[in-house]
């Protein structure tokens, strides 16, 4: 039932449009400010995997090993991702363009400096953004998603969706 409020109500479409712009602002400023303030992700890292050690750690040791063997090596890269991946997922939100997709990366980026240990403004925007992905398309109802993915649909007609008593290979079949 309130999934179903969350997926078609337009007065809820409103309020989804405002959480949509707040969260979009400060993922697009985050971006932004990264791009062109020089960002380097090894420090932030660095005190993550510290995080780890210690009587109350605050990063688990198996996120802190992916850290230290995968992010840290791959610095220069999450240097780019980052900011970047803040940048358009901002513009994604703001737009109203991609929302779903977009309100899901979110959450991972959001998820990840969680698990690295920093707590800041990642929890309530991680839970705004879970009602922006569970009430899908109403998320980005007020915003270029109304026009962007009808015409996507149009477009590539075999992505639609089917309902399984009519995908081909069970036909054939007899299945359903």
């Amino acid at each position: 039932m309130f999934n179903q409020l969350l997926r078609t109500n337009k007065v809820i479409a409103f309020i989804l449009t405002f959480i949509r712009l707040y969260l979009g602002y400060t993922w697009f400023t985050g971006g932004i400010h990264k791009l062109t303030g020089g960002f380097d992700a090894g420090g932030f890292l660095q005190g993550a995997i510290a995080k780890s050690t210690g009587d109350n750690p605050t990063v688990q040791g198996w996120w802190a090993t992916f850290l230290e063997n995968a992010a840290l090596p791959s610095v220069n890269f999450f240097n780019v991702l980052i900011p970047l991946g803040e940048t358009l997922v901002g513009l994604g939100l703001i737009l109203g363009m991609f929302t779903t997709f977009a309100a899901l990366m979110a959450m991972i980026m959001n998820s990840a400096f969680l698990l690295s240990g920093t707590i800041s403004t990642n929890v309530q925007m991680l839970l705004m953004e879970m009602f922006i992905v569970v009430a899908a398309a109403n998320g980005g109802r007020i915003g270029l998603d109304r026009w962007v993915i009808p015409y996507l649909r149009n477009l590539f007609p075999h992505m639609g969706k089917r309902p399984i008593s009519k995908l081909p290979h069970l036909e054939s079949k007899g299945a359903m």
